[in-house]
């Protein structure tokens, strides 16, 4: 495996680390909290910078309904992180405190609180429609039991994704996510750890919406291809 794909890797999963550390903010505590939203901010730049390629290219080529949700789910992303960013520098009470900004909490409060749902929605269907590529860089570590792995994971993904239904629910995800609720809550008696396994069951229910969704999308454009070649044939 080349070394920048490595890096593209390693840079993609400390996103997701980061991304689902900072969810629980209220049991990390405020300034942590900072420390690694700064660290995501990091990442996704270099994310990007990494990735420039395919930015170059976003202007050409044809779209289909495959690479316009793709660059759709890409988009909420990037919003998301810009909004969760700047939102996030103006309530910094450790890390950008000695920026001289005033007043604009309010609308911080409810922009951090929107960027941060819609951010994690978007990068787990964002997952989702990359884990075929995910399951092809592994081949090579499981060629023999490729078949094997391939149905374990996917029974271990559905499983997961089954318990992130529950998840979602009694978290409250859809009140954040439609702002019904100015304010996160969370069970102080619950470990880390547990809430943490939940939206981890969170992230992997709708990478696998993603990636199901996306698979219907490229079958139906192979149908479609199959069949105008049988119409030309005819």
């Amino acid at each position: 495996m080349k070394k920048i794909r490595i890096i593209k890797i390693m840079v993609d999963v400390g996103m997701t680390v980061v991304l689902l550390l900072l969810m629980p903010y209220l049991l990390i505590g405020d300034k942590f909290h900072e420390i690694i939203g700064s660290m995501i901010a990091v990442l996704f730049i270099l994310h990007h910078i990494l990735n420039r390629k395919w930015l170059a290219h976003l202007f050409r080529g044809k779209y289909t309904a495959y690479r316009i949700l793709q660059t759709f789910f890409v988009t909420v992303v990037l919003v998301c992180m810009i909004g969760s960013v700047v939102s996030g520098i103006v309530m910094s009470q450790y890390v950008f405190a000695f920026l001289p900004i005033k007043g604009g909490w309010a609308l911080a409060r409810k922009t951090h609180m929107l960027c941060a749902y819609w951010g994690l929605f978007g990068m787990a269907l964002h997952l989702g429609l990359h884990w075929n590529m995910m399951l092809g860089m592994g081949k090579k570590l499981w060629k023999k039991w490729e078949v094997l792995v391939k149905w374990l994971m996917r029974f271990m993904a559905g499983g997961i994704a089954v318990y992130g239904i529950y998840a979602f629910y009694a978290k409250r995800i859809a009140d954040y996510l439609f702002l019904r609720t100015e304010f996160v809550f969370l069970d102080f008696k619950e470990p880390l750890w547990h809430v943490l396994l939940d939206y981890v069951a969170i992230l992997c229910l709708f990478a696998v919406v993603g990636h199901y969704l996306g698979r219907l999308l490229l079958y139906r454009k192979q149908d479609m291809g199959r069949n105008g070649a049988a119409v030309r044939k005819k």
